[in-house]
């Protein structure tokens, strides 16, 4: 499968590998660098700063300056693509992961990855078969059986928390039993060849520990746990150390691992100022920092850092069009079906510069992808059609409507200081407004809290937006809530009203999720890809890579496209 990175602009004023890892089907990035330590420095170097390149500050602990903290640190209540998921993944384990390289899920507390081969999967596909491992111990010292599977996932159904991925869950489970201590056996609702991805490999599937839980408050129907949302006991290489709000989460060596123990502790710096962060490992204070692609030559020329780059991010980068909303902007003066005609979705497509966006506000930390397969997906097509930036076929097709000569006002919303986001916004402004100078493109810049309120209310008060997709290892889930014209986006967005074929959509998406034969599943995402570049729902901006600076005194270490968080038991530090 073909990567199509495109090459960064800026280079680094030392010497520094550059490793693409391919990230196909669900996999994981794994990186291993030829350690530089303190000694591969020249004696009494110092940084732009006057900090020691060979000095090491903070014994003992990984500091990675984060941009933000997690609203909980409770599985049930965590969405996918939040800043708590990274967290959540180093101290929590569910019964399958991701591999270092290549599809296939690999077994963690399943010790088997369930198939029709190995007998783990029924005839009818809908019973699954996990065999546990034995000798895993909790963080609280409790042994760990196939009840506590059962209990974990039990409590999310119970809960069903609208704000996490219950769904997942709900949606999917029609029964569950423990054949013996270490035998889990589930039954989904229907076929469904997305279920070890979207379902047993959620963060919401995580294995809590039901003795810490029932300690401390229990289960309650439709109701968070408090104290789950700020205490963590799991099983994995980590302990929950501490969380101070608006300043640090703190993961120490869990030394009973089941398999081979954290090298170094991790304290996590609540750091959301990004010229902030860069300060912090400019320093020596941050060990390895959060960055936007764009800004990664602020770092490139720092003595003593490596900057990790390579693969691409399961969240795919766009543009969502709205065919609902009758509570536009003051400023607006397009009608509320606007976009329900395919012509002005095909002209936006076609009016976005998707090579200035990568080369520039990506850095060349991106990629092109195609309708709503991102590379490393199963199903992605390089070969699959795309839009290219042509402002001479955008203007063709916005003279067959009226609104040629009336010309127009559209406002498109975007979150404030997400560079990567503000630049979709700016480039679909530029290449509109050069079509035609009575079309007219106003962007919209509101803080976090103030954003999510607006992209969650139905219907959304506008028309354009910008964001990221939920991350996703199984086309299903982004075909699902994104394209489906009664999945969660297509209902709240007026998909239907807005499709040509409508049902067909629906069909096709339908299908592949019940299709478990790998080549008939193939031939229907591959339909489904050509329609929907024919009738886009989405400008399919970018996916964007990937890029970590670090001290380069860190060993190795795995990234996880699904949650952009390192695996930071994989570190060492000194």
């Amino acid at each position: 499968m073909k990567m199509q990175t495109i090459k960064r602009k800026h280079s680094s004023a030392h010497s520094r590998p550059r490793i693409v890892a391919s990230i196909a089907g669900l996999a994981s990035l794994s990186l291993v660098l030829a350690a530089c330590t303190a000694a591969s420095s020249p004696e009494g170097s110092s940084n732009s700063d006057g900090s020691s390149s060979s000095e090491i500050r903070n014994a003992g602990v990984i500091v990675h300056a984060q941009n933000g903290e997690p609203a909980s640190l409770d599985p049930a209540r965590t969405e996918q693509g939040e800043k708590g998921e990274a967290f959540i993944d180093n101290v929590y384990e569910r019964l399958v992961d991701v591999g270092p390289s290549g599809p296939d899920l690999i077994p963690s507390l399943a010790t088997e990855i369930p198939t029709l081969e190995n007998g783990l999967v029924s005839e009818d596909r809908l019973t699954y078969t996990f065999p546990l491992r034995e000798g895993v111990v909790f963080h609280d010292g409790t042994d760990f059986t196939a009840e506590d599977v059962l209990y974990s996932w039990e409590r999310v159904i119970t809960m069903n928390l609208p704000e996490g991925q219950a769904g997942a869950l709900v949606d999917s489970v029609d029964s569950m039993r423990v054949v013996d201590d270490f035998t889990f056996e589930v039954t989904i609702q229907e076929p469904d060849a997305s279920f070890l991805y979207s379902v047993v490999l959620n963060t919401v599937a995580s294995i809590v520990s039901p003795e810490s839980v029932e300690a401390n408050g229990g289960i309650q129907a439709d109701t968070p746990s408090e104290w789950m949302d700020t205490n963590m006991v799991g099983t994995g290489p980590y302990v929950f150390g501490e969380w101070k709000r608006g300043e640090s989460l703190t993961m120490n060596i869990f030394e009973n691992y089941w398999g081979e123990p954290a090298k170094v502790a991790v304290r996590w710096d609540i750091t959301p100022e990004e010229s902030s962060r860069v300060l912090a490992l400019r320093a020596g204070d941050a060990d390895i920092i959060d960055i936007s692609p764009s800004n990664v030559g602020d770092v490139s020329d720092v003595e003593g850092v490596t900057i990790f780059e390579g693969g691409l991010l399961l969240e795919p980068i766009h543009l969502g069009f709205n065919m609902k909303s009758d509570n536009l902007p003051s400023s607006d003066t397009i009608p509320m079906d606007f976009f329900a005609d395919k012509r002005i979705r095909q002209a936006f497509s076609y009016a976005f510069d998707y090579d200035t966006y990568i080369n520039s506000f990506l850095d060349g930390y991106g990629a092109r992808y195609t309708a709503y397969i991102p590379q490393g997906v199963f199903g992605y097509d390089e070969n699959a059609p795309v839009y290219e930036y042509d402002l001479d076929m955008a203007a063709e097709l916005m003279k067959q409507t009226p609104y040629w000569e009336t010309g127009f006002t559209v406002s498109v919303l975007v979150q404030a200081g997400e560079p990567e986001f503000e630049g979709v916004a700016l480039l679909m402004k530029d290449g509109v407004e050069k079509m035609n100078p009575n079309f007219r493109v106003n962007v919209v810049s509101q803080a976090e809290t103030q954003f999510d309120e607006n992209l969650g209310a139905d219907p959304v008060p506008y028309a354009l937006w910008v964001k990221n997709a939920d991350p996703g290892a199984d086309p299903h889930q982004f075909f699902d809530p994104h394209q489906h014209p009664d999945g969660d986006w297509g209902t709240k967005h007026g998909m239907r009203d807005a499709y040509e074929d409508p049902d067909k959509i629906a069909e096709l998406i339908d299908a592949g999720k019940g299709t478990v034969d790998p080549d008939k599943r193939l031939a229907i995402y591959a339909e489904l890809q050509q329609l929907l570049y024919e009738d886009p729902m989405w400008v399919y901006a970018a996916q964007e890579g990937l890029a970590y600076p670090y001290r380069s005194w860190l060993g190795d270490f795995n990234i996880n496209p699904l949650w952009r968080g390192p695996h930071y038991e994989y570190y060492t530090k000194g």
